[in-house]
């Protein structure tokens, strides 16, 4: 072999070794010691922020909150729903965000299928729940979206000429625009996204989500360069964690994600899968909000959603990130744009 070629050999193996070294290090060793809340770029953009999420405004009576139902999958195992009855033909589905589960959207459900709004389904997203398979974690990266669209085809057996809202709060509402932009996006007749997260790295998103999460971001890198290589065996550890205050905990909370939900639970590129939603859509925040930065939706939305003209972008004044959800203040601005919507 002449003597260039052996250099230039020796050089490619060199940089795999590397690289591999760098990866496999990284992945290993950057899990134990969380990322620290950058407390001063959080400070520079609100004191806000400071205060964390008030979970003390889910501390609600659901007493009368309808039982889980489940539906099967092309995985393992079935997943579990609530369900929410109206004569309406639209059937909205809403998808919890990062740590909860279905519960968390029982008054804005039942709000929705009492007014004959729509059908109203709440899904457990798999990993999470009163009794997940396996609690923060999923098979693979693209899981979440496969469970959807089994869960739209069980409803369109049962109802074919219904129309499919899918709808999503925080990481629930970056799992909607993730499911957007991929293959099963058109099964979607309209978005509805509460104080979405849209990614780590977007206007909107404050610093580690406002203190709530605590992301392993070494591991996270060293996890992202294996799985550009194909190598996904390592793709179970954890990678993320969240800071849900011990008062608010019941047991049923999911308070670490392994690196193939999280990947899954966030858009795969933002500006591609927000580009991606023709339909009509309704993006609603508070004004409050401690982990979003609400005035930004908007900028967000006309930059990557220029020619969609029943996009829509809407910040209620007073309202915090979970208030989105569970303040009445919401409900008129929801129902309004759901009886505006000629699909």
């Amino acid at each position: 072999m002449p003597r260039i070629l052996k250099r230039i050999l020796t050089s490619v193996i060199i940089s795999i070794v590397i690289y591999l070294g760098i990866a496999f290090g990284l992945s290993y060793f950057g899990g134990p010691k969380p990322e620290a809340v950058n407390q001063e770029g959080a400070e520079k953009r609100g004191d806000v922020v400071n205060s964390g999420i008030n979970f003390s405004e889910m501390m609600l009576d659901y007493a009368g909150m309808p039982s889980l139902q489940s539906y099967g999958t092309r995985g393992q195992g079935q997943l579990q729903y609530r369900y929410y009855s109206s004569d309406s033909d639209k059937v909205l589905i809403l998808l919890h965000g990062s740590g909860w589960h279905s519960q968390q959207f029982y008054q804005l459900a039942k709000f929705i299928s009492e007014q004959g709004l729509a059908q109203v389904y709440t899904p457990d997203l798999r990993g999470h729940g009163v009794n997940p398979q396996r609690r923060g974690d999923i098979d693979y990266i693209g899981q979440f979206e496969d469970d959807l669209a089994d869960l739209i085809l069980g409803i369109k057996q049962d109802s074919p000429k219904s129309d499919i809202i899918m709808g999503g709060h925080s990481s629930g509402g970056g799992l909607a625009i993730r499911f957007a932009g991929g293959k099963y996006g058109k099964q979607a007749d309209a978005y509805l996204l509460l104080a979405p997260f849209i990614f780590y790295n977007a206007p909107t998103t404050r610093p580690n989500a406002g203190g709530w999460a605590t992301p392993y971001t070494a591991r996270i890198i060293g996890l992202s360069m294996l799985n550009n290589i194909g190598i996904h065996g390592l793709n179970d550890l954890t990678s993320i964690k969240f800071n849900m205050p011990q008062t608010f905990r019941n047991g049923t909370e999911t308070l670490a994600y392994s690196y193939r939900l999280n990947t899954s639970f966030a858009p795969r590129d933002y500006e591609d899968d927000l580009s991606a939603i023709s339909q009509p859509l309704l993006v609603l925040a508070g004004a409050d909000d401690e982990t979003m930065f609400a005035e930004q939706y908007q900028p967000v939305i006309t930059q990557h959603i220029p020619d969609n003209k029943q996009a829509q972008v809407e910040v209620l004044p007073g309202v915090s990130h979970m208030g989105v959800v569970v303040s009445p203040d919401v409900r008129p601005v929801i129902q309004a744009w759901i009886e505006g919507l000629r699909l």
